[in-house]
C-alpha cells in the first residue's frame, strides 16, 4: 500500500518560511517523479512544483518561482518543499504527489497525500 504523509504546515507571518515534508512508503522514491499541489478556499487545485527522478528536471509554477524549492532524499524516501517569502495568497492545503512519470505527476498523479494546511497571516 502506497502512503504519502505530509507534515510541516502551520501558521506563519507574511515573509516567513516553512519546510513541508512528505514521507513516502510503499514505493521506492528514487524511481518516481514527485510533486506538490495546493488547494485554496474558493480556488481550483493548482500544481506548485515537481521533480523528475530521471534527470533532476524541476518545474515551478510562476507564482512560486524564486521562493519555493522542491527537493528529495531518496535514502529517506522523503520529499520536501522549502517555502520562503510566504504571502497571504500562499494560504492553502498543500498535497504531496508521486507518479512514475514527470508528465503525469504534474497533471494526474497516481498517488496523493492527505494534505497539510499552510496559513500565511499577520
Amino acid at each position: 500500500q502506497v502512503q504519502l504523509v505530509e507534515s510541516g504546515g502551520g501558521l506563519v507571518q507574511p515573509g516567513g518560511s516553512l519546510r513541508l515534508s512528505c514521507a513516502v512508503s510503499g514505493i521506492t522514491l528514487e524511481y518516481y517523479a514527485v510533486g506538490w499541489f495546493r488547494l485554496a478556499p474558493g480556488k481550483e487545485r493548482e500544481a506548485v512544483s515537481c521533480h523528475s527522478s530521471l534527470d533532476g528536471t524541476t518545474y515551478y509554477a510562476d507564482f512560486v518561482k524564486g521562493r519555493f524549492i522542491i527537493s528529495r532524499d531518496n535514502a529517506k524516501n522523503t520529499v520536501y518543499l522549502r517555502m520562503n517569502g510566504l504571502k497571504p495568497e500562499d494560504t492553502a492545503v498543500y498535497y504531496c504527489t508521486a507518479d512514475s512519470a514527470l508528465s503525469t505527476v504534474i497533471r494526474r498523479p497516481a498517488y496523493w497525500g492527505q494534505g497539510t494546511q499552510v496559513t500565511v497571516s499577520a
